[in-house]
């Protein structure tokens, strides 16, 4: 905006010129009167600062962690409370790993498993080994009545252990810490079939996407580097992520290399399914001279800009290096608090007068 304004006043302080010009030369044969021209321009004092080159790509974020529970059995289904709102659970709910969600309930199937009888039945097993053990440390049992009772113990174990590992589908319990993004509807009470999707859980304070970059980036792109990503909705805030994962192989039909981007989204700004774009730092150059690209000249012979000094203009010849889209690194031919022209240099001329605007 501050820009837009000088290049308006020195558009109208050029115009003012070229109508004194008129008039002087008018006047200029009856009165021979020689007037001193100076062209408004505006200037910017060079700071050593740090520029950034970025290979930008778009995309969509998936989840780092997601999954459907099915019911295993059939049973009567019963959506359980969430303790945290008092009500049963319901879309966007947090969850946390291990936390019954629904409770599928068949005393029929319950009373089938025997699962108290299986583990009074292991104690007693268990017993059982250790009083043949004493016995055969004394020489009371042989060894194949204590490989007997030892069998013995094993196989209630497992039978124990089978029942509860069938009473524990039972439970519907969320994996991991996350959301809960997709509940089918299913009355409460009324007994539902094997197999049908329950609840779709998400874990979102990581986010991934999967970009595909031209080969030529290839030698850039590095493991743990540095992602800036923006979107839309979140324009006056970058989220931070890094590259987790490169393919060494390219694409032979498109001439592209797969790259994972790791998202850190602890702040839950993103959502899985969004449209972003990422900003992959390939290179930075810190206390350098950066100048707008914009205010370059460029000619056969080269690239020049202008300086003020002593209200003069100077043409400077200027070689660069780092560049992105607004700004561009100078390697030689200027140097810190040097004063640049930023406006009002397409019509000077090298040592020309200038009259600086700010």
């Amino acid at each position: 905006m501050q820009l837009t304004t000088h290049m308006n006043q020195i558009k109208k302080s050029l115009l003012l010129v070229s109508l004194t010009l008129g008039l002087f030369a008018c006047n200029n044969e009856q009165s021979n009167i020689s007037t001193e021209i100076k062209i408004p321009v505006s200037v910017l004092s060079l700071k050593p600062q740090s520029i950034s080159k970025f290979i930008e790509t778009t995309g969509t974020v998936y989840s780092s962690k997601e999954a459907v529970l099915k019911s295993e059995l059939a049973g009567v289904y019963e959506l359980q409370v969430n303790p945290k709102t008092g009500k049963t659970f319901s879309l966007g709910d947090a969850v946390k790993a291990g936390q019954t969600l629904i409770r599928l309930e068949d005393r029929e199937f319950v009373n089938n498993l025997q699962i108290e009888s299986k583990k009074l039945n292991m104690e007693l097993a268990e017993q059982n080994l250790d009083k043949q053990k004493s016995l055969h440390a004394k020489g009371g049992v042989t060894q194949t009545e204590l490989n007997n009772a030892s069998i013995e113990f094993i196989n209630a174990k497992y039978a124990y252990e089978n029942a509860e590992i069938q009473m524990a589908k039972m439970s519907v319990k969320a994996p991991f810490n996350g959301v809960i993004v997709e509940l089918p509807y299913h009355t409460n009470g009324v007994k539902i079939a094997q197999g049908l999707d329950l609840v779709k859980i998400m874990e979102y304070n990581d986010l991934l996407m999967d970009v595909k970059l031209p080969e030529k980036h290839l030698p850039e792109v590095r493991l743990n580097q540095e992602v800036q990503i923006t979107n839309y909705n979140i324009a006056d805030d970058t989220i931070r992520g890094r590259i987790s994962q490169i393919s060494p192989v390219i694409d032979a039909n498109t001439r592209t290399f797969q790259s994972v981007l790791d998202i850190n989204n602890d702040k839950g700004l993103l959502r899985p399914g969004m449209f972003i774009k990422a900003a992959i730092l390939s290179e930075k150059h810190d206390s350098t001279i950066v100048i707008p690209k914009e205010t370059i000249i460029s000619r056969q012979d080269g690239r020049v800009v202008f300086t003020v000094e002593n209200g003069i203009a100077i043409e400077k010849k200027i070689t660069t290096g780092l560049e992105n889209m607004n700004a561009i690194e100078v390697l030689s031919g200027l140097k810190t608090n040097d004063r640049l022209v930023i406006a009002g240099f397409e019509t000077l001329r090298d040592k020309a007068k200038v009259s600086v605007i700010q």
